[in-house]
């Protein structure tokens, strides 16, 4: 079966020991960012089709957290201007559905 995507790092191992063949590669800096992107997608598709939400958003994560290894920033960052962005503009809990604005 073909896929070319991009996979966690154990993947081929798990495909191995149940003797499949796993034909892979590694990505270049431009091609794993490509990829990164592509997985997010996925991920977020599967999101709201799956049923194990809690699994989907694990996932999401990892590959944010990925994407930004990839571009030098750390979690601790991330979590860091999350809150800010908390702090000034709190949550979605309000369900408010901005419809437009105007003068």
């Amino acid at each position: 079966m073909l896929y070319n995507k991009l996979v966690r790092d154990k993947i081929p191992e798990i495909i191995k020991s149940k003797w499949e063949t796993a034909v892979t590669h590694i990505a270049d800096d431009q091609e794993y960012r490509k990829k990164l992107e592509e997985k997010l997608h996925e991920e977020t598709d599967e999101l709201f089709v799956g049923t194990n939400i809690a699994e989907e958003l694990a996932d999401i994560l990892e590959v944010a957290y990925a994407i930004a290894d990839a571009k030098n920033i750390s979690k601790e960052e991330i979590e860091k201007i999350r809150l800010e962005k908390l702090e000034k503009r709190w949550w979605f809990s309000k369900r408010i559905i901005l419809e437009e604005t105007g003068k």
